[in-house]
């Protein structure tokens, strides 16, 4: 189990505990510790400094509203933005690459990808996704200029350091990949497989997961919860197991599980009331 919290100004007081405990209400368990990213400075400084020992690194002053003037209504960069990756950002001109255009400013570290040609990222259930960095990124931040790691460079180091094999997750971070597809080349580290999912939204496509209807599970309502979800992605719960114990919907699921019924979905309506 691993706590994405390494934005600490985004998270809400609580919310962490209320995760962990909807998940056991669903019959979710997991093995060992948690992982929080909050408390994995030290590891993603470290990831740092091997990439700065390669020459793969370099500080940037230019700020979120700099970077709107080169492009004007154009949104900003990725270190001022969700850390999953959301809205898309503006692609990095390269600006500071040969030293900060402001060095008493805040820095954030880049990543050069410069050096690194187009990425090719396979997927169990969505086509292989093939992408120049570069082209359509450029470089990116792993350390921002508040001091808070970046999501791509956490997750890759996490991933390696957990022994992740399968990463299943939602579509709105597939072209996310060839990104941390490169930081797993450039720092040796092995590739899980993936497979991404479609998103489940509300009828006017805001995610479910971002809504004010996303509410949490209470221990009552959880077989009834899961039924829904199971339904949703194209996996009907048998009716003889209608209003069973999560434990026994969940054992059906998994001998059931087969991704192939989603793919060429990339969203799903929810019919939640």
């Amino acid at each position: 189990m691993r706590l994405e919290d390494v934005d600490r100004n985004r998270e809400v007081p609580g919310a962490a505990d209320a995760i962990l405990r909807t998940l056991e209400r669903l019959g979710l368990q997991w093995d060992g510790p948690v992982l929080r990213q909050s408390m994995r400075a030290d590891a993603y400084e470290a990831a740092l400094s091997r990439l700065a020992d390669q020459g793969l690194t370099y500080a940037c002053s230019c700020s979120r509203a700099e970077l709107e003037t080169l492009a004007p209504g154009t949104p900003g960069p990725d270190d001022l933005l969700d850390p999953a990756g959301e809205p898309v950002e503006l692609r990095y001109p390269g600006r500071c690459r040969r030293g900060p255009v402001r060095p008493d400013a805040p820095l954030a570290v880049r990543f050069r990808v410069e050096a690194f040609g187009t990425v090719t990222v396979a997927d169990r259930l969505q086509n292989p996704l093939t992408q120049s960095v570069d082209a359509i990124v450029g470089d990116f931040v792993l350390k921002r200029r508040d001091g808070f790691y970046a999501y791509q460079l956490a997750v890759v180091v996490d991933d390696a350091e957990q022994g992740i094999t399968e990463v299943v997750r939602g579509l709105d971070l597939y072209d996310n990949t060839p990104r941390q597809r490169l930081l797993q080349i450039a720092l040796g580290l092995p590739v899980p497989r993936y497979l991404h999912l479609p998103l489940i939204v509300e009828s006017g496509g805001a995610k479910l997961s971002k809504s004010r209807r996303a509410l949490p599970a209470d221990a009552g309502a959880a077989p009834r919860i899961l039924t829904e979800l199971l339904g949703w992605l194209r996996h009907p719960v048998p009716a003889m197991l209608h209003g069973a114990p999560v434990e026994a919907q969940l054992e059906w699921a998994v001998g059931a599980w087969n991704p192939q019924r989603l793919h060429g979905v990339m969203t799903i309506i929810s019919t939640q009331s």
